[in-house]
């Protein structure tokens, strides 16, 4: 019976010490990556493209309220004149659902930036997705990355483990219990982002395109 207790004991350390591997090792592998990377608007060093990860957006078409943020810190980056380019990035997965272009409209129409400089992506389905694509689609080598605090070490972590050279912006403001949540997810999606670099998961590509090129050839 004593040996059974002992050997059960030892079950349960061993699996809580691999939970802890699993659960720590990614976050750490983030926070790591992403150290010396996160800034504020206003001290943001210079690049040529900012990318905007989507986020829900509503049934008329309007952005959530954490992705209206994300949106909102890219456009203050292109008024300050940090970024000359926004690659929204988002999912298109259906015909009735379409973040890249309801971002686009909240850009142009709602916060005034030229259409010719905002460049959508129709299958950034996640953040793995967006980083990759970003790259080997849209030819981007280095960018500015506008999402939320709870997101921006990972998305940060997940490009540069794909080949971006990549700097984070965070928009900060609370918004309710989905930010709570956003919090709480981040030991999966961490875990995820592991998987999917290790593993070079293939997200949907496609053709090159042009677009991030004509707009920052755009006066």
């Amino acid at each position: 019976m004593g040996s059974r207790r002992r050997w059960l004991g030892r079950g349960i350390v061993t699996a809580a010490g691999l939970a802890s591997v699993l659960l720590i090792g990614p976050w750490a592998l983030a926070e790591g990556l992403s150290i010396g990377r996160i800034h504020e608007v206003d001290n943001a060093p210079e690049e040529d493209v900012a990318i905007v990860f989507g986020a829900a957006v509503r049934s008329d078409g309007t952005p959530s309220g954490y992705l209206r943020g994300r949106l909102d810190v890219a456009a203050d980056l292109y008024r300050n004149g940090t970024v000359r380019a926004i690659l929204v990035s988002g999912d298109n997965g259906t015909q009735h659902y379409n973040e890249p272009d309801n971002m686009k409209r909240y850009l142009v129409e709602t916060r005034g930036i030229p259409g010719i400089k905002v460049v959508t992506d129709y299958a950034g389905f996640d953040t793995y997705d967006t980083c990759v694509r970003a790259r080997k689609i849209f030819a981007v080598r280095s960018a500015i990355l506008a999402t939320q605090d709870y997101h921006v070490a990972r998305a940060v972590a997940t490009c540069r483990m794909t080949g971006l050279d990549v700097q984070g912006v965070a928009d900060h403001q609370p918004r309710g219990k989905v930010w709570w949540s956003g919090w709480s997810r981040e030991f999966g999606a961490r875990l995820k982002m592991v998987w999917d670099v290790v593993s070079q998961r293939t997200p949907t590509l496609g053709a090159p395109e042009d677009g991030i090129s004509k707009a920052l050839a755009a006066r």
